[in-house]
């Protein structure tokens, strides 16, 4: 549901131009031994990776190098005999070395569960992204995303969910070699795959939950929201709707997430313009959280000013408040 921005474009030229200058500056470096479990320094999760591939024997490549000054790690894994089929990649690194990142930075992602902060998307590619709190490592987060190029029509369910156990378990283990505190989630006994739902405002059930009440849905013609289920993913939406007016749309960014878009909000202030932002201290990894609220352009009908208009600061910034307490509140950040 995220709309077409003039900063999205600009987003991805920046991280076009930053993935020229990996190709150019990256590091390769052998790893020893032709054991699974020596890949990406002993982190690889071997047998969430064999569940994937149905068991058969599999071969392992990866290397690590800088990406914003941080060491990270690549690793890619493959049926044996079949190098240019269908593969899974890992990446794992610092919090500090963020970028915008597939499921991450999705606004259409499902939260992972199961008590990880963390998204997973199933198109266009099936990818999962996991932050783990990790005083060690600059940032003080270890940030693991795992995908497939596999397209996701020829995935079974039981794979969909092995991408998103690779994540986690390869975090899991990449958190012990990194001496990492932070508190881990379980094993994902399930996915959710859920898409967007489109519900009357006063059965809103997921991200836009606790955001807008009857009175208040009723000043601002808001009669259906689309939301994503609620839960701890690094990026969620609301979107509440207003008939023939555009939609408000509220969206909270955490870790890697708030990050960029914070940076691209500093950088490009034109793209953020009439928009209402807010930013909250999390602990550990998700750092500064960031929400905005970027309201319809125009009045609703016959109203110009006061408690009906689209442009109503004091109702936007309510809106924007009450989804900065449900939404940080979920993510256990504390608000102010």
């Amino acid at each position: 549901m995220a709309k077409w921005h003039p900063k999205v474009t600009i987003g991805a030229m920046v991280l076009v131009l930053a993935a020229s200058a990996l190709a150019w500056c990256v590091w390769l470096r052998a790893e020893g031994g032709d054991d699974l479990a020596d890949r990406c320094r002993g982190t690889l999760a071997v047998e969430e990776a064999r569940a994937f591939f149905g068991g058969g024997e599999l071969k392992a490549r990866g290397h690590t190098g800088d990406w914003v000054g941080h060491e990270s790690q690549w690793c890619s894994v493959w049926a044996k005999g079949d190098p240019a089929g269908a593969a899974l990649r890992l990446e794992i690194r610092p919090r500090a070395a963020y970028r915008a990142n597939g499921a991450g930075d999705n606004p259409s992602a499902t939260p992972i569960g199961h008590g990880w902060n963390g998204s997973f998307i199933d198109r266009p590619q099936p990818q999962a992204a996991v932050l783990v709190d990790c005083a060690p490592l600059a940032g003080d987060g270890l940030y693991v995303t795992a995908e497939t190029t596999k397209p996701p029509e020829k995935l079974s369910p039981g794979q969909f969910l092995q991408v998103t156990r690779l994540a986690t378990e390869t975090a899991r283990n990449a958190a012990a070699r990194f001496s990492c505190q932070g508190k881990l989630g379980e094993r994902p006994a399930s996915i959710d795959r859920t898409g967007w739902t489109q519900r009357p405002v006063a059965k809103a059930a997921g991200t836009c939950a606790g955001v807008v009440d009857l009175p208040e849905a009723a000043r601002l013609t808001v009669t259906t929201v689309t939301e994503k289920p609620a839960g701890r993913a690094l990026t969620e939406q609301c979107s509440l709707l207003r008939g023939e007016l555009k939609p408000l749309q509220l969206t909270a960014y955490y870790g890697p997430s708030a990050e960029q878009e914070m940076y691209l909000d500093g950088r490009y202030p034109g793209t953020a313009t009439n928009s209402y932002k807010r930013s909250e201290a999390c602990k550990g990894a998700l750092g500064t959280a960031y929400f905005k609220l970027v309201p319809a352009n125009a009045p609703a009908p016959h109203a110009t000013s006061g408690a009906h208009s689209a442009e109503d600061p004091a109702a936007m910034n309510r809106l924007l408040d009450a989804f900065v307490v449900a939404s940080s509140g979920r993510h256990g950040c504390p608000t102010t």
